[in-house]
Formats: C-alpha cells, sequence, structure tokens
C-alpha cells in the first residue's frame, strides 16, 4: 500500500521547523489544548490542493514550505495518474509546496511544477483526511460508490460494465465521424463533380510545365520566327560580311599562309571546326524557322486550358502543378464516403448490441449493490452505537445516474445517508452538522469497508470530540485494528486512543519574549507512558496514574 514516510514543515504557522518520519501502523499525535496539534492535519491538507491564506506563514518570514513524501510500492492508481501525467519518478512519490507571505502558492510533484487541481486529483488516491469538515474523498458520491462495490466484491461486474461503456463510446465516436455534419449524398455528389473536373483538366506537374512552355512560344511565335530569320540571315546570308562567307575567306587565307609555316596549321583546324559549328548552327536554325507557325487557334487552346488550372487552383486553394495529386486525394475521400453507408449500418449494429450488453451488466451490478447496502447499512449502524453513537441509523441510497448513455460507474450513484441521534431523518454523510460525528461514522466506513479501498494513509482528526469511557477505548482500538491494515495518523486528546497507537507524537509550545514556537518529538518507554498519565488528568501525576498509564499501554499490545 502506500504510505506518508515523511512531512517536513518549513515557517508554517508558528512551526519553524520540524521532519516527522512516519512508519505503518497507527500513529497517535497528542499535546496540550492549544499546543498545535492539528497543524500536522493543516499542513497535509495544503499539500492536498487546499486553497491557503497568507496566515499560514510564520510571522517575519517570506514564505512556508511543505513537504510529503510518500512510499508507492502497493499504489496502482497513484503510479498510473502519475504516469498519464508525466510525474512519474519510481515507487516514490513527493508532493511540495511553497506558500508565500503575499498569497503567492507554487507546488511540484517529483520535482516538477503543478497545479492544485493536480495536486488535489493525486492526493485522493493517496490519503483520506477525517477532521472538522475538511474536504475528503468519503464525502464523494463516486468515491462512496467505489467503496460500496469494494465492500460488496463487484470488482468483476464494474470492471465489465466499465469495459462495455468503453467500448459503446469508441463505437458512437466512429459512428459520428462517419456521419459527419452533411449528409453523405450531398457529399458524394460533390467529390463526383470535382473529380469529373480534375480528371478532366488536372495535369502532372511535368505536364503542366510543358503546357506553359507550348503556351509561351505560341504567345511569342512571331517574334521567334522574325528573330530566328534574322540570325540565319546574319550566318549565310548575301551580305558580304555575313559570318560563313567571311569564316570562309578567313580559312582560305589562312591555308595559304600555313603552307609557308605550318606552326599555323593548328588555327586553321580551328577555323575549318568553326566553320563546321556555323553551318551546324545555320541548319538547325533554319529548321526551327521553318517548324514555326503562327497558330490563334492552339494558341487561345492553351490559353483558356491554363485559366482554367488557374481557376481550378484558386477553388481547391491549391497549387495548380498539385491538382492531379489532390484528385487522388478526393478520390479516396470519395470511395470511402460509398463505403460508409455500409459501415456505418454495421457500426449501428454493434453499438445496439453493446448498449444490450451493457443494460445486461449493469443491471446485474445494481441488484449485487443492493443486496450489498442491506449488509453494510446494518454493519455501519452497529459500529455507530459502538462508537457513543446509539440509536443512530447508517442508509446508503442508490439513485438512477442522470447519464442517458452507457456510463462507466454503472445505472446509479450511491449516497450514504445518515441519522445521528433517533428521531431524526437520515441526511447525506457531506451534509452531517457535527465535524466529531462526522469524524466517527468515517471511522465506522472505514472500519466496515477494511482494507477494500486503495487509499493507504488515513488522517482523523480529533475523531473523539464528544467522547470518553469505555467509548473512547473503543474508538482507539477500531482505530489501532484500522491500522492493521492501513497507515493511520490520528491527532487526538484521549489517552484511552492514544494508548492503542503503535507509535506516539507529542506536538509541545513554548512561548518567550519574542516569539512562539512548537516543538514535535517522537514518544517510547518511559516518556510516552508519562504522556498518558498527563493526557488522564490531574494537576500532579501520582504514581496511581502513572501505573494506570502503563497498564493501558501493555493492555493495547494484548
Amino acid at each position: 500500500m502506500d504510505m506518508l514516510q515523511t512531512l517536513s514543515v518549513k515557517d508554517f504557522a508558528i512551526v519553524g521547523e520540524a521532519e516527522i518520519a512516519l512508519g505503518t501502523g497507527m500513529t497517535a499525535v497528542t499535546g496540550e489544548t492549544g499546543a498545535g496539534k492539528s497543524l500536522l492535519v493543516d499542513a497535509l491538507l495544503l499539500l492536498a490542493g487546499q486553497r491557503a491564506d497568507t496566515g499560514v506563514v510564520r510571522h517575519g518570514c517570506a514564505r512556508a514550505e511543505l513537504t510529503a513524501a510518500f512510499s508507492l510500492a502497493d499504489a496502482p492508481a497513484a503510479l498510473a495518474w502519475l504516469k498519464s501525467e508525466d510525474f512519474d519518478d519510481g515507487d516514490m512519490c513527493q508532493i511540495r509546496r511553497v506558500i508565500r507571505n503575499e498569497g503567492a502558492s507554487r507546488a511540484w510533484i517529483n520535482g516538477r511544477p503543478a497545479t492544485l487541481a493536480q495536486l488535489q486529483v493525486l492526493a485522493e488516491t493517496l490519503i483520506e483526511i477525517h477532521g472538522q469538515h475538511e474536504h475528503q474523498a468519503l464525502l464523494q458520491r463516486a468515491h462512496q460508490l467505489a467503496l460500496l462495490d469494494a465492500y460488496g466484491g463487484h470488482g468483476t461486474e464494474r470492471d465489465r460494465v466499465a469495459a462495455l461503456a468503453g467500448r459503446w463510446r469508441d463505437v458512437e465516436a466512429q459512428i459520428r465521424t462517419l456521419s459527419g455534419t452533411q449528409d453523405h449524398a450531398e457529399r458524394i455528389a460533390l467529390l463526383e463533380h470535382q473529380l469529373g473536373e480534375l480528371d478532366r483538366h488536372a495535369l502532372l506537374p511535368a505536364e503542366f510545365d510543358a503546357l506553359n512552355e507550348t503556351h509561351k512560344r505560341l504567345a511569342n511565335a512571331g517574334q521567334l520566327l522574325q528573330g530566328s530569320a534574322a540570325v540565319a540571315e546574319l550566318l549565310d546570308g548575301d551580305s558580304e560580311f555575313a559570318a560563313l562567307r567571311a569564316l570562309t575567306r578567313a580559312r582560305n587565307e589562312l591555308s595559304c599562309l600555313a603552307e609557308l609555316d605550318p606552326a599555323l596549321a593548328p588555327a586553321r583546324e580551328l577555323l575549318d571546326a568553326a566553320a563546321i559549328q556555323l553551318g551546324e548552327a545555320h541548319t538547325a536554325i533554319g529548321r526551327y524557322r521553318d517548324g514555326l507557325e503562327l497558330d490563334p487557334d492552339r494558341y487561345a487552346e492553351t490559353e483558356a486550358q491554363i485559366a482554367k488550372l488557374h481557376e481550378l487552383s484558386r477553388k481547391h486553394r491549391i497549387p495548380a502543378a498539385e491538382l492531379k495529386t489532390h484528385a487522388q486525394t478526393l478520390r479516396a475521400e470519395l470511395e470511402g464516403l460509398r463505403g460508409a453507408g455500409e459501415k456505418l449500418e454495421t457500426l449501428r449494429r454493434e453499438r445496439d448490441a453493446i448498449r444490450n450488453d451493457y443494460a445486461g451488466a449493469a443491471a446485474e451490478l445494481s441488484q449485487r449493490r443492493l443486496a450489498a447496502t442491506k449488509k453494510l447499512d446494518k454493519e455501519i449502524t452497529a459500529l455507530m452505537a459502538e462508537l457513543g453513537m446509539p440509536g443512530g441509523r447508517f442508509t446508503t441510497e442508490l439513485a438512477a445516474s442522470e447519464s442517458r448513455v452507457p456510463d462507466a460507474q454503472g445505472a446509479e450513484r450511491a449516497d450514504f445517508l445518515v441519522s445521528a441521534n433517533p428521531g431524526q431523518p437520515p441526511r447525506p454523510l457531506r451534509k452531517v452538522a457535527s465535524g466529531g460525528e462526522l469524524s466517527r461514522i468515517a471511522l465506522a466506513v472505514e472500519v466496515a469497508a477494511l482494507g477494500l479501498d486503495d487509499i493507504g494513509t488515513m488522517v482523523f482528526d480529533e475523531v473523539d470530540s464528544g467522547i470518553g469511557g469505555s467509548v473512547a477505548e473503543i474508538v482507539g482500538r477500531k482505530l489501532r485494528r484500522l491500522g492493521g491494515k492501513r497507515q493511520v495518523l490520528c491527532v487526538t486528546h484521549l489517552p484511552q486512543v492514544a494508548a492503542q497507537a503503535h507509535a506516539h507524537l507529542r506536538v509541545a509550545k513554548s512561548t518567550d519574549d519574542d516569539a512562539t514556537a512548537i516543538t514535535i518529538e517522537t514518544l517510547d518507554g518511559t516518556a510516552r507512558r508519562n504522556e498518558i498519565a498527563r493526557m488522564l488528568g490531574g494537576v500532579t501525576i501520582t504514581p496511581e496514574t502513572l501505573a494506570h498509564a502503563q497498564q493501558m499501554l501493555v493492555s493495547a499490545r494484548t
């Protein structure tokens, strides 16, 4: 189980600095009236996400610092949540909170910044605090339902209901996705029209580039025809300055000179090569010129084709060169929609089948819950009488869930109702007026459901308020029994309760001229006996009181 290992506070209220180590079992916290015993509970509440005010910061200090370390060796719910929120760090969990004197507050989980809402969710898996009207998991209806299921051993049935509800949600989501917000027939008609246009006009990127080149050539056909003719004339025209004629004269002259000096032979060869290349260029330009023609019809055709492609580009909001690829995307959607009708029908049949299975599983769970409430109500009512509330009555009310779709928690919600005194009508546990009664009822519920929930640390603040004598001893025994299964921290002023604890902490307050401070120490042996004797009362601690205290401690261990 998870367990609170250490709690550290610094500059918190009237505590300068303190760190306590906690072990398994039941730990009693005692001290004189007004010593600040409940400050430990207050610190845990703040670490559990409770809002803070500047009054929690020690006078004259800039900030209060609170830290709690939990072992999560057997805490699957807490470990799963930490992992889902990226707070996981092995089998340990550290919660830290700093509250500044101007009111600002910051929190960390395993060294990572966290919100108060995240602290609250995590704390619900780690610790339950039963105190004077403090928010606690037991007051939440979802937790009450989970506790009822744990008490009745409904784990298999509840898991089946949750699994069917999850499957129903998944299928329903698929149906919504396929159905969309637009009528299928309209969408199919639109896609078919768009694909018809794209199939007629869209081009591959290379084809689109070739079309642009053709359009450019046709648009400039007159200039190209005139220009190529002029270049051909410059190369081999009637003018004596035409390039080929001038080159021929140069070759002839250089050939004569080369006969006089062979050193000119390479230059003559270069001129021969140049004459060949100029001749080929003249021929190529001639062929190009002869192949050109002014074709207004072809130009108009390419102009219209390019205009249509740009129109489609604007309509689909993609570059014209990507229209062909876009058509493939639309075709895939169209094929999917054409098969969606059949798939939707299959999904709807599956959804109806899951709903029927869910109804059967939820009905079975409801019957088992109803049977479990009778046993739980009887057991907790009996425990309330033992805990000093004779005539009190505990009732579990099951009300139909308001959800119209399969719910993971089942078809109903649970509400714990109590009547603390004879003749009073039962009221929801979260509305019980007396904090002491609330604590004792919570204790009765925890004892009845001993070891059935996943929360490993329970804190009881003044659960013995308003009781004494034999009832106080019964409360102590119940808490000790609870400590055999869970870690229990109990703030108490009764020796009958404190004597039953496996461990003992004493809170003491000291005052000097300048400040007030408290100290927290672990008691054992003689020191613990003396503290029990002090709690038994009397200005002077007599040998008889010490003997009585020792006997109480011995009796608790037997």
